[in-house]
């Protein structure tokens, strides 16, 4: 219908009944908002349960013997990988991309590709698979996309499909994830949108309390990292700030930089070999995080919660090499294309820098390396300042580190960028964004052929 005999038949309805239609087409959206940050909600606690079970199978087989890491890890790593190529494709990796490039394209058929219930329930199941076989991943990060398509799924319920809400998802999904609501919000705004939209702010935050309430109503009111009451006095202390900003940062940067150089096509040599042989690769990764598994004593598999616990308490932390190893066993598990996300083993190899750093640096206190360990890795990884410190000051409940983390925050945002231009989460989404485009404009093209007359040829009909 075009817009001129939209304006026509508007025309023709009473001024009370156009309000009354405005009025139920509002309800009818902040109603989809509501139930699908309900739906988000159960998805999120229902994936949580089933991250933990998966690891804590991993950690029975292990405990049998160490050593069967080695097969177990490359295996399932490779039948990771085969299983998102074949039947759920764009469910690799975080998916943090992937609703990102899906707020950015406008082509409903290509959204679809990267956010759908296939694929949050591929997500899911596949993340499980990683955490099963000891892969250095996290349910965080699989959460937001997994929130983003329950939300599409939803909308597409009503013929008003908005890109609001996928973003109101992914807020859900992070909220939901680590029952932080504002880290949530601010991750929507300076991550999934990069601004601030006022027109669905409201439908945004009420998304995210709805996915709040039911995680706090089924896990109770709880802390990521518990209570912690951290602080830091004396100036000499403060020494601490730009060493864990500068020295995390540039860990985080350099990570970022070498996961999205594997993301492209590798070149020469490599490349033709790496292409048809992505199983075979995704089990050499396997293979390296087994290995760093026995470097560690085991301490490397999972997303690294207990460990971060154990460096907060200052209760039997890991290895001195934790830090080091956890860096190098979430490198391989994100380049080898299996589904699993980055959020919780970067606060690990943040707190485990964090350790080192104290060993050099012993004036602050030990959980408080940790903290500042922690958000500057992950500021340097996501290159979202402000998310890092909110979120970890919410995971933290610590509120006398606020000044502290959110200079270390900064800083460890600006040296990060001295390595890597662009946060990964964004680069990464540059390449499903331009997917989605080639696509969509190939599709145009093949409807304009379609189209094509004989006489829109230019072709002459000689009498």
């Amino acid at each position: 219908m075009s817009d001129e005999l939209k304006s026509t038949v508007v025309g023709t309805i009473p001024r009370h009944r156009r309000r009354i239609l405005a009025l139920s087409q509002h309800a009818q959206l902040r109603a989809l908002f509501i139930i699908g940050g309900l739906v988000v909600g159960v998805c999120a606690v229902a994936f949580a349960k089933f991250a933990e079970l998966s690891s804590s199978g991993f950690d029975w087989l292990i405990a049998q013997s160490p050593w069967l890491a080695l097969l177990i890890t490359p295996a399932g790593f490779a039948m990771s990988n085969v299983a998102a190529r074949r039947y759920f494709p764009n469910s690799q990796g975080s998916g943090i991309p992937q609703a990102i490039a899906a707020r950015a394209l406008t082509d409903e058929s290509e959204r679809h590709k990267l956010v759908s219930l296939r694929i949050a329930i591929g997500k899911m199941l596949l993340t499980g698979l990683g955490l099963l076989c000891g892969g250095s991943i996290g349910r965080e990060g699989p959460t937001v996309q997994v929130g983003a398509s329950v939300m599409y799924f939803v909308g597409n319920i009503s013929p008003r499909r908005q890109r609001g809400l996928v973003l109101a998802g992914a807020a859900a999904g992070v909220a939901a994830a680590f029952n932080t609501p504002l880290a949530g919000i601010v991750f929507g705004i300076e991550e999934m949108s990069r601004s601030f939209e006022t027109r669905t702010s409201g439908l945004v935050i009420g998304t995210v309390v709805c996915g709040g309430m039911v995680s706090l109503a089924w896990l109770g009111d709880y802390n990521y990292f518990g209570m912690n009451t951290i602080a830091l006095h004396g100036a000499s202390v403060w020494v601490a700030v730009p060493l864990c900003g500068v020295v995390c940062g540039l860990a985080g940067g350099l990570f970022s930089r070498l996961v999205i150089a594997a993301s492209g096509a590798w070149p020469g040599w490599a490349g033709r070999w790496l292409k048809p042989k992505s199983a075979l690769f995704a089990a050499l990764c396997g293979l390296g995080v087994a290995l760093c598994g026995l470097a560690s004593h085991g301490t490397i598999y999972g997303t690294g919660y207990v460990h971060v616990l154990h460096l907060l308490d200052n209760v039997t932390p890991p290895p001195v090499l934790f830090g080091a190893l956890k860096w190098l066993a979430t490198l391989l598990s994100a380049i080898s294309g299996i589904p699993g996300g980055i959020f919780s083993p970067s606060l690990a190899v943040g707190a485990g820098l964090g350790r080192n750093l104290y060993e050099i640096f012993a004036a602050a206190p030990l959980p408080a390396m940790v903290v500042l360990g922690m958000v500057a890795y992950f500021a340097g990884v996501v290159q979202a300042p402000i998310t890092a410190f909110v979120i970890v000051i919410e995971m933290t409940n610590d509120h006398a580190l606020v000044m502290p983390v959110m200079l270390t925050s900064l800083i460890g945002h600006s040296v990060s960028r001295l390595v890597c231009a662009e946060g990964i989460y964004h680069a990464l989404a540059h390449r499903y964004i331009q997917s989605g485009k080639a696509a969509e404009a190939l599709s145009e093209l093949g409807a304009m052929r379609h189209t094509v007359t004989p006489h829109s040829t230019g072709a002459r009909h000689e009498p």
